[in-house]
């Protein structure tokens, strides 16, 4: 009899290993696992949608198959659950890792390079310098969302420059700008970001007096940047730098952070009166993105960001396809969406 009951308890045992170690990309039954069902549905779109995203680069003109993989990204990424599926998450490495790569290895001549990373991050490469803009790992309180730190570390050991819009986490990165300071790498914040900290001594907090050009010099390459340190903010309190910078080949990029300040149209009607920006990267949830910000800077081309922040509740997960009603037409004001990881060639 306890042969029996011991027999049967390792075949119960044997069952209870195999269901669990099936490749679940054969398995065909569910049921009971939703969690794992949701996850693996997740796993295929994101297949289809990487697959879409090599076929279909930005553009101006975006084809069906492009705006239909953006609209199956936010479709995941507006799961109460998703920063924490494994496929989301691998999603999200893949592609940071994918563009790490690219910029490590590619060489421009001319124009600019420009890579999307998560959140509202961007790296901007032309043959004389590369900056970052809002550089962060990933979502602090979910580890297995964040980019490591040996990964980060190769994108900072290329890149000259970091400028920090303002002091939340999805935007600054303490320990980002700890790599940059230490590799002797200009940081521009506001003044208050990181204040409690030994690097905020050596962070650098240019005047913030719109429209004003001031010079930034790069140690490590002997050639300076212009700049303007427009006075923004996100609400009335929360300080937030609106960069204008203008790289030694005379090409210009605005970065607006998280700009959201009625008052602040002072100076933003005034900035294409006073500069020739080439490429606006602009908050995509600002009710004003596409309308007075835009006729304000008027730049060559608009790439939206911010779009599916996973640390950000459902209805502030901004989705792509509600950039069609924040930008508007694009034969009057270029624009295109970008998805983590991608990359775009800009030449004026």
């Amino acid at each position: 009899m306890i042969k029996k009951l011991t027999l049967n308890l390792v075949f119960l045992i044997l069952a209870f290993l195999n269901a669990t170690s099936q490749d679940p990309d054969s398995k065909t039954d569910w049921w009971g696992d939703i969690d794992g069902y949701i996850n693996q549905q997740d796993k295929v779109t994101l297949s289809l949608v990487n697959e879409a995203l090599r076929i279909y680069p930005p553009s101006i003109e975006e084809s069906l198959s492009r705006k239909m993989a953006l609209v199956l990204i936010d479709n995941v990424m507006h799961e109460e659950k998703a920063p924490f599926r494994p496929a989301v998450q691998e999603f999200f490495h893949s592609r940071i890792a994918g563009a790490i790569k690219e910029i490590k290895s590619t060489k421009v001549e001319k124009g600019a390079m420009i890579w999307k990373m998560y959140d509202h991050t961007w790296i901007v490469k032309t043959a004389s310098v590369t900056m970052a803009f809002d550089l962060q790992r990933g979502i602090p309180r979910i580890p297995e969302f964040i980019t490591g730190k040996d990964k980060m570390k190769e994108l900072i050991n290329v890149v000259d420059i970091l400028f920090i819009s303002h002091f939340h986490g999805d935007h600054a990165d303490s320990w980002v700008a700890e790599q940059f300071i230490d590799q002797n790498k200009p940081v521009i914040t506001p003044p208050g970001v990181f204040e409690s900290l030994p690097i905020y001594a050596k962070i650098d907090h240019p005047e913030r007096i719109a429209l004003k050009v001031q010079s930034i010099k790069l140690p490590g390459k002997d050639l300076k940047l212009s700049v303007v340190i427009n006075p923004g903010h996100q609400s009335e309190k929360i300080l937030n730098n609106v960069y204008i910078v203008t790289t030694p080949e005379g090409l210009t990029f605005s970065h607006t952070g998280d700009q959201s300040y009625e008052p602040d149209f002072e100076w933003i009607d005034k900035i294409g009166d006073n500069f020739k920006v080439d490429v606006l990267f602009v908050n995509s949830w600002y009710f004003q993105t596409g309308f007075r910000t835009g006729t304000g800077f008027r730049p060559k081309l608009i790439i939206p960001g911010h779009e599916n922040e996973l640390g950000h509740t459902i209805d502030h997960r901004e989705p792509f396809w509600l950039n069609n009603n924040r930008l508007g037409n694009r034969d009057s004001q270029p624009w295109f969406n970008m998805a983590w990881g991608e990359k775009y060639y800009f030449v004026r």
